[in-house]
């Protein structure tokens, strides 16, 4: 039995840091932005968009974020 309900396809260094980082389902994914993913060591683009569409499809999305980019607007 898997000790998470992630989707196939991550690469180990993937697996083991979403795992590291108390991530084991869509759902605790979903309560991520990419940026803070991304800094996660391990997991690079490649994971992101194997990730993606397994969350559209249970309805899910990462969190988006609501900073402003350009101060000067």
């Amino acid at each position: 039995m898997k000790e998470h309900e992630l989707p196939d396809g991550l690469s180990q260094p993937a697996l083991k840091a979403l795992l590291g980082a108390n991530i084991y389902t869509l759902k605790d994914v979903s309560r991520h932005t990419v940026a803070e993913l991304l800094k996660l060591h391990g997991l690079g683009p490649k994971t992101i968009r194997t990730l993606e569409p397994a969350l559209n499809a249970k309805g899910l999305d990462f969190v988006r974020s609501n900073k402003v980019e350009n101060k000067d607007c």
